[in-house]
Parts: structure tokens; sequence; C-alpha cells
């Protein structure tokens, strides 16, 4: 129905519901229209996602570099070839374990596992790190302190008949070690046994005589040895002047058996000796100054040299 005179028709409602809708954007199809014309991308089928439910797309972008290392520069000192078998691995090992290193190794592996010597231009520093005669020039430095050491000890013991146990414990020990070391293997076969010798220490007490008064007591024993001729004599000194001679028999180059033959009182009147006048005798150090020996009766002896020329009476 249309009213005259109305420059405008008015729609029903009807009419402006359908107006509505189609007055409205059709994002779907523009969409759709966009993707088609990127290539590579396929079509949008469906609704998207709200975007607090949508999951972030993490891109991967993979370079593969093909990088090879320069080779490494030759070694300057000296490079020792390598072997297959386990000694070269375990030999630096067992040359820290023999000659600790310090600030800088002597030895030492790159990283290609060869052995290098870092000190092998200077020979004096070789010297002076590693020496090849440790035991030898420690063992000649051993025996001096020792005997030095021996010596202070025995000295205010008036030959041992001052001496404590704990003395004699003591001088029992440094002897000991220098028995360790001795140099002359084989004493009775070295003619440094040829002399007369100075007992200046003793654990005998029928030596020592302890049992007498001091001034009644020998002031000095002497003791002389010729291996050629296989005698031995003891002497004493003021106030008495005892002599006794004897035969050595060896057991072997160390240890000797002794029976004394003759006793001299005072040096003039001879008087043979008992049979049951016998003893063993071992050396136990040896050289040129002093000696150390030991009786079967467990006493010990210590002897310096006063006269290697010295010859005992047949």
């Amino acid at each position: 129905m249309q009213l005259v005179g109305c420059s405008r028709i008015l729609p029903t409602p009807n009419e402006k519901q359908k107006n509505k809708k189609e007055s409205q954007p059709n994002h779907k199809n523009r969409s759709n229209l966009v993707r088609e014309h990127v290539r590579g991308i396929p079509r949008y089928t469906g609704s998207s996602p709200p975007l607090t439910q949508r999951t972030p797309t993490t891109v991967t972008v993979s370079m593969a570099l093909s990088y090879q290392p320069p080779p490494p520069p030759p070694p300057t000192t000296t490079t020792l070839n390598r072997k297959t078998s386990s000694s070269t691995s375990i030999a630096p090992a067992l040359i820290r374990s023999h000659f600790p290193a310090k600030s800088n190794a002597l030895f030492s592996q790159n990283n290609h596992g060869h052995l290098l010597s870092l000190n092998s231009t200077s020979p004096e520093k070789w010297r002076a790190q590693v020496s090849f005669f440790p035991a030898f020039l420690g063992k000649r430095k051993d025996v001096t302190t020792l005997k030095e050491e021996l010596l202070e000890a025995i000295a205010p013991l008036d030959r041992g008949a001052e001496a404590t146990p704990e003395d004699q414990q003591r001088v029992d020990q440094i002897a000991r070690k220098l028995e360790a070391v001795n140099p002359t293997k084989e004493p009775l076969k070295s003619t440094l046994l040829n002399g007369k010798w100075e007992l200046i220490y003793t654990t005998s007490k029928s030596i020592l005589q302890t049992q007498r008064p001091k001034f009644l007591r020998s002031i000095t024993n002497y003791q002389g040895i010729n291996v050629d001729t296989l005698r031995a004599q003891n002497m004493e000194t003021w106030p008495f002047f005892n002599q006794v001679t004897a035969d050595l028999t060896p057991l072997n180059t160390r240890k000797v058996a002794v029976k004394f033959d003759f006793f001299k009182i005072a040096g003039l009147i001879p008087i043979k000796a008992p049979g049951r006048a016998r003893g063993e005798l071992e050396i136990t150090y040896l050289d040129e100054e002093l000696r150390i020996s030991r009786g079967d009766l467990g006493n010990l002896f210590v002897l310096k040299m006063v006269d290697p020329s010295y010859r005992v009476p047949v």
C-alpha cells in the first residue's frame, strides 16, 4: 500500500531484516579470495579458533655449516713416535711418579696424543732437574752424616762405660744404619782391615772393666789385625799393658772364628790361653777410617784406624 505525496516508500519489517543481512560484508569469502592469490599456502577451510586457544608456532631454521679446522702447526720440539701399545700412554705417568714435575713439566701430551719433550733443548736444565745417580750421591752423603752422628753420640760415653741403656740403644740404631750402607761387602778380602785400630766404643763389660775402680781401668784399648796371616791382637795401655793374641779362621767373607792362644801380663809374661777362650767376630762395616764389629755374645765394637802399617806378631 502506497501513500500519494510521499517521496520515499517505507520498507516493511521483513524487508529491513533482509536488507541488513545483505549489507553485512562477507569476511569468509574475502579471506578465501586472499588465500587463493598466495602461492604455496593451502586454502583455509573452517573457522579459526579464538586467540586465547591458538598454539604458538615455532619456526626452526637449520643451517648446515661445513667447517674444517686448520691443520695443527708442526711441533717445535722433539716428537717421539707414538706406538699402539699401552706403554706410550703410561709413560708420562711413570715419569711423573719417579721424577715429580714442578712448574714446568718434562713431558706432556698434545691434542693428537704425541709424547713431547718440553726441555729437550737445554741439557743443563735436564741435568739440573733429573739426576741419574741420586742413589749413589745420596749414599755417600748419608755415610758421612751417619759417621759424624755416631762419633758425636759416643764422644761423652767414655768408650761406653758411662752409657745408659738409652745411650746404648741410640748408638746401636746409628750403627745399624751405617751397616746398611757398608761400602766394603767382603771385609776379609780387603786390605782396609789391616793395621792397628783404637776401640772408641763397646758394650762389652769385660773389656770396659766396669767392675774395677776407674783408676784401675785401661785408658785406651787397641786391636791389631792382619788379613794375610789371619792374626789378631788385643792391647791395653796404662796401668797394666796386658795383651792377648789369637788365630783367625774365616767362616765367610765377613765373619771369623777367634781362638786365643797367648796372654801377656804387663806385655812381658806370656801365659797360654785356655781352650775355652774362643769366640766369633763379624765385621759389619769397614772403610779407611772406621770399623764396626759384632761379637757372638751380642756386643758391639766401634773402632777407628790409627796405624795401617801395624803388623801383629806371628
